[in-house]
């Protein structure tokens, strides 16, 4: 009945749904959940687009990505710059000459980069091991504890000791007055919200909601001459060689009778005695001027099945592991695998789509 079975309407399946459509191919893209979209879902609450997953702000310098996603929504200019709270002490992020100047009181970014070396010669790491240590190295002492350590341990459920350097070494840090947490040249939100963008991406294609592909899948794969699968790669094969470790979040939705709650989209909470990572207050992606505003409190949690994963866990044994999986996935005739679950690595949005974009090319070129 199909040239192809998309499996999740996020955005890898609705990208590739897209221009398999686009290619005169007929499409059928199904999705376990109640709504399109996948993470990127937003729900309009009080008049406000509400990121239901947490907040998803777009940005690229891909200048590719940047133009197929314009095709389906208008974005505003909104430019991400978080807060960090710990305790009563307020942060800017990402770490700039603001932060430095709250944290040590420091002016110049000669001065601000002698304390940053001060404290990693005292800290008499040569090679990091860990995070704990790359993060050392990379803003000292000071910052490490009061704005990593707590919201990292929170975020990951282990010992920053524990974790792997490269997870901080995404972390931009600049010597400038500089709170634009991106170095895109493209940054912002679209103006309808993402769910009015994935309606438009998915446009003339079939799409089924509340519909597993994993308990019915010798059905839904028989109509289709080929599957596009964006789930779990362990789960895809049935968890053969084990499970891949996730972490879970679980979000508190909160409307308040207010009109500006926090002043800013997003304040990251780096305490480790405060249960949440951070506070998402999504009227100010679009400047809104509502008199009511909307929060949501996110709290990571170890994932379970049945729940939803957000993050793969890339140590070195879940990597061995998923590579392990990818090469089942390299020998399948009838299935093409894409995203953040069936790759088990962590994408933005516009790596997504570049990926989707370049798996359709090589398809149906």
């Amino acid at each position: 009945m199909y040239d192809y079975l998309v499996v999740g309407a996020g955005m890898f399946g609705s990208v590739f749904a897209r221009k398999a459509a686009d290619a005169g191919k007929k499409v059928l893209v199904i999705d376990r959940r109640d709504h399109i979209g996948g993470n990127c879902y937003t729900k309009q609450q009080a008049g406000i687009d509400v990121h239901w997953y947490g907040a998803h702000i777009f940005h690229t310098s891909n200048e590719e990505v940047w133009r197929f996603i314009n095709q389906f929504g208008s974005f505003n200019n909104f430019i991400n710059a978080p807060v960090a709270r710990y305790k009563n002490e307020l942060y800017n992020l990402p770490f700039n000459m603001n932060t430095f100047h709250a944290m040590w009181g420091v002016t110049t970014p000669a001065e601000a980069a002698a304390k940053i070396a001060e404290q990693r010669a005292a800290s008499g790491i040569s090679t990091p091991r860990n995070l704990e240590e790359q993060a050392i190295m990379l803003v000292g002492q000071d910052i490490y504890e009061k704005l990593i350590k707590g919201y990292t341990e929170k975020q990951w459920g282990r010992p920053c000791s524990e974790l792997p350097a490269f997870i901080i070494q995404r972390l931009p840090v600049r010597f400038r007055y500089d709170n634009n947490y991106f170095n895109d040249r493209y940054q912002g939100i679209p103006e309808a919200g993402y769910t009015a963008l994935f309606e438009k991406l998915l446009a003339g294609c079939d799409v089924q909601l509340n519909t597993d592909y994993v308990a019915d899948r010798q059905r839904l794969s028989s109509l289709a001459a080929k599957i596009v699968y964006t789930g779990m790669i362990d789960q895809y094969y049935e968890y053969r060689y084990g499970q891949l470790e996730y972490r879970g979040l679980r979000f508190d939705h909160q409307e308040l009778d207010e009109e500006n709650h926090q002043g800013v989209a997003v304040v990251n909470y780096t305490e480790a005695a405060v249960p949440y990572t951070r506070v998402i207050e999504h009227k100010h992606f679009a400047f809104g001027t509502q008199s009511k505003t909307v929060l949501s409190y996110e709290y990571p949690e170890q994932w379970q099945p049945g729940k939803e994963p957000y993050y793969p866990v890339n140590n070195e044994a879940n990597n061995a592991l998923a590579e392990r999986y990818r090469q089942l996935a390299q020998a399948e005739n009838k299935v093409l695998f894409g995203g953040r679950l069936a790759d088990y690595r962590y994408y933005d949005m516009h790596q997504v789509i570049a990926a989707a974009l370049e798996t359709a090319a090589k398809e149906l070129s």
